[in-house]
């Protein structure tokens, strides 16, 4: 199932301006807490994320990994500054997946490709997730976590409008309909008043 087959209007954003003005000024900041960071990092380890080739899919300048990937990290995002800033990637690419979500990069040259806190804000993220499948190895994983924090004028409108159970469901149905098999959901960190959530969802491509 394509990105067209969701409700009209799920894509759709408050702000629909281009997202390279938006992402121009850098930002040196994290979005999410250091329990949920922590989160991340740990995941990562328990599915050896660390242990071969990482692509981080719309990266900044801190990609959340508890150490330098055996085979490098390819940093993609928005921002040059903060990709150049990245201390774990040896090679970083601008590129703005909602204009155009092939990514440049060649058949099963990846062992991971990951997505911290910004699968909400894709206007094609089957597109996405299929070309991720494409750059992973045989049984190669896709690891997207998200928490409940977002710049709401551009995350969309189908991610606005329901709670954190019906997010999970979200990203279970995007990594699916991109045919990756096996996925897996969690709530990685501890329910807890004023501290950030982080949900991850994973799965492997055939």
């Amino acid at each position: 199932m394509s990105d067209d087959a969701w409700p009209p209007g799920f894509f759709d954003r408050q702000d629909p301006g281009d997202d390279a003005d938006f992402y121009a000024p850098p930002r040196f900041v994290t979005h999410i807490d250091d329990g949920a960071i922590a989160a991340v990092a740990e995941l990562y380890d328990e599915l050896g994320v660390p242990d071969g080739r990482v692509l981080d899919l719309m990266s900044s300048w801190v990609s959340h990994l508890s150490r330098q990937p055996t085979g490098g990290l390819t940093a993609l995002g928005m921002n040059a500054l903060e990709l150049q800033a990245n201390p774990v990637a040896d090679e970083v690419v601008v590129r703005d997946l909602n204009v155009d979500p092939r990514l440049p990069f060649a058949d099963a040259s990846y062992d991971s490709v990951v997505c911290c806190v910004s699968i909400d804000y894709l206007v094609r993220p089957v597109e996405v997730l299929r070309e991720a499948a494409r750059v992973l190895r045989p049984g190669g994983l896709v690891v997207l976590t998200f928490s409940n924090r977002c710049f709401p004028t551009k995350a969309v409108r189908g991610w606005l409008a329901t709670d954190e159970a019906g997010r999970v469901e979200i990203v279970r149905a995007y990594l699916e309909r991109a045919g990756l098999e096996g996925v897996t959901t969690d709530l990685r960190t501890a329910r807890r008043w004023g501290r950030d959530p982080l949900y991850a969802a994973w799965a492997r491509a055939t």
